[in-house]
């Protein structure tokens, strides 16, 4: 694993594994957030207060340059002059991201509750301040004046912390702006807790800050914040994704993904054939935390984003999202094949070769797709589709026999598996049996064909979207590790 020495060195807090045992994850994953707030007892709002908030001149003055988008712009009248000491600095600052279209109706009412807590500047709507704002204007400010001498800025700068309260998409984005830090060689990378507000919440449930908002929210909230002030810090892998199609393919993709000019952004290394590989490409790339995935659960998933997006009055929260999610799937073939009639409900055999670099290895394999398989899942984290562990706890001897290591997600490695349609798709969920364990890699790649296929469909980290396919010439995605890794607060 390649992370900045510095970070390591910078800070006193011990790095912690960042799944927990089986009979941990367990108990965590079967309760609430309101089941992993009990051990913190009674937290004083002053106290808190005083363990959050930075110096007022601070504050104003960070929120300023964010507003001007400029972190050299700052105002004489909100620095104190020769800067602060170092112990005006709280012990843990922190700024925390909302989305407040997240969580059915509690977006804005916790914003309030939070900004009551803490402080108005260090709360951030994300409709109106985005993540890489944050780190580009409001980051760099504190180093500016750290720069000057203000070692309470300085001070501030270094142990800053992040909640995110959102969705798994909402905490996926702030970690990528924030990988900018990693990108520009910076030391002192915030660590980044969750408040969940999503519907599935499987970043939440891996770093033990609960699957669901909790009912209690007002008391909880104090109790959330405490934690993230104390809680160890763990390593999360990212994966760069690569999508490949001929040019003048028309494709709609999610907001994760961007185009790139990279003539060379697949792997040189396998020699595909030359008919396959198109004359000229466009190339679109992404990042992930959680999972990527290829077939009939990502066409459901489009189906129901574009659902909600027509009706948004159907999505009141995350368990009318769920109802609605599990009906629309019934809806889609999922559960049944007719395969004659209907080619695109037929096993991804027929339009994919996937081909994967084990560990310490620099040689493509191919791998072989299982003739039922309908859906393709490429898992980084031990938790997929609210908290279910579809990998499966593998005894040793299983492990040892398909070459497989005890999966975590910081250890530089993905879980590829298959589901063969809803029924199967279903036990899998309810923890009855594993899916169907296709490989484990450190880089993996998909070629995908047309034929009797017009589309495929696929997603990353629940952001689906359609692919079209040509029958002349493949679309490749290449999935490989990012070089460095997000650092996460445990909420144990």
């Amino acid at each position: 694993m390649e992370t900045p020495r510095s970070v390591g060195e910078a800070s006193t807090t011990n790095f912690v594994a960042a799944r927990p045992s089986a009979k941990t994850d367990a108990v965590t994953m079967k309760g609430c957030g309101l089941a992993n707030l009990a051990w913190v007892g009674v937290v004083d709002k002053e106290e808190l207060r005083r363990r959050l908030v930075m110096p007022e001149y601070l504050r104003l003055a960070m929120r300023d340059c964010i507003k001007r988008k400029d972190s050299n712009a700052i105002p004489d009248h909100l620095l104190l002059p020769g800067g602060a000491a170092a112990d005006m600095a709280p012990e843990a600052p922190m700024v925390v991201f909302i989305n407040p279209k997240s969580g059915g109706r509690h977006g804005p009412v916790l914003k309030e509750r939070l900004q009551q807590l803490m402080s108005e500047e260090q709360v951030f709507d994300l409709t109106e301040v985005k993540p890489h704002e944050f780190v580009r204007y409001g980051l760099a400010f504190l180093e500016t004046v750290a720069a000057q001498g203000d070692e309470c800025a300085r001070e501030c700068r270094e142990k800053m912390r992040i909640m995110v309260a959102g969705g798994d998409g909402t905490v996926g984005w702030v970690l990528g702006c924030l990988g900018e830090l990693h990108k520009d060689g910076k030391s002192h990378i915030p660590p980044v807790g969750v408040i969940p507000l999503g519907t599935g919440n499987d970043l939440s449930r891996s770093f033990s800050w609960g699957g669901s908002f909790p009912f209690a929210w007002r008391s909880a909230m104090k109790r959330t914040l405490h934690r993230a002030t104390l809680g160890s810090i763990a390593r999360l892998d990212s994966w760069k994704i690569v999508v490949s199609m001929p040019s003048g393919e028309v494709v709609d993709p999610p907001y994760s993904l961007k185009p790139t000019t990279e003539e060379t952004a697949l792997d040189q290394d396998l020699d595909a054939q030359g008919d396959d590989v198109p004359p000229k490409a466009k190339s679109y790339e992404g990042v992930f935390y959680n999972y990527f995935s290829i077939g009939m659960d990502a066409q459901v998933a489009y189906g129901f984003h574009n659902l909600r997006n027509e009706k948004p009055y159907l999505a009141q929260g995350p368990v009318t999202n769920k109802i609605i999610y599990s009906s629309y799937s019934c809806t889609q073939g999922w559960f049944c094949t007719p395969c004659v009639s209907n080619p695109g409900l037929r096993g991804l055999r027929n339009i994919m070769k996937i081909h994967i670099k084990k560990a310490n290895c620099s040689e493509w394999e191919e791998v072989h797709v299982p003739k039922s398989v309908r859906s393709i899942v490429v898992l980084n984290l031990d938790n997929y589709g609210s908290g279910r562990h579809p990998w499966g706890n593998l005894k040793p001897n299983y492990l040892e026999k398909r070459g497989f290591v005890e999966a975590h997600c910081d250890d530089g490695l993905i879980e590829i598996f298959g589901l063969k349609q809803g029924w199967h798709a279903s036990f899998v969920m309810a923890q009855i049996i594993s899916a169907k364990h296709i490989a484990q890699a450190a880089a993996v790649r998909f070629e995908l064909r047309g034929g009797d296929w017009k589309n495929a469909f696929l997603q990353m980290d629940g952001e689906p979207w359609k692919q079209p396919m040509k029958t002349d010439y493949s679309t490749f995605v290449e999935i490989k590790k990012v070089p460095f890794q997000s650092l996460m607060i445990n909420g144990e």
